[in-house]
């Protein structure tokens, strides 16, 4: 068992993001996980992700906690508010925004 408290977590530069600060909280560094690594995300008014191209073949889940979030994919976009949550395929691409005046809090759940 290994506890990281919040206070721990140092923040890092999420490639293809902007106005936002990305944490991961759990992981192979942090705590030894091998399957999958857990991040918290902050995104700022008006923050997000580029376009991520279908070249990434890692499953991903989005879980927001605080906020409303919007994610597009090349066929559809949906919006996430709090306690939704969102699976990405691999090699689904996707963007990220915050259409909102208000800070989203995220989670991000990604296989290794």
């Amino acid at each position: 068992m290994k506890k990281i408290s919040l206070s721990e977590v140092k923040p890092y530069a999420a490639a293809g993001h902007f106005n936002m600060t990305a944490m991961r909280l759990q992981g192979k560094e942090e705590t030894g996980i091998q399957k999958f690594w857990v991040g918290l995300s902050y995104f700022l008014p008006g923050g997000g992700a580029e376009w991520a191209y279908e070249d990434n073949p890692n499953e991903k889940v989005y879980i927001v906690l605080d906020g409303e979030i919007t994610v597009k994919s090349k066929t559809k976009e949906v919006t996430l508010g709090p306690m939704d949550s969102l699976y990405l395929a691999p090699n689904e691409g996707r963007e990220i925004l915050n259409k909102t005046n208000k800070p989203v809090t995220m989670m991000v759940v990604i296989n290794y």
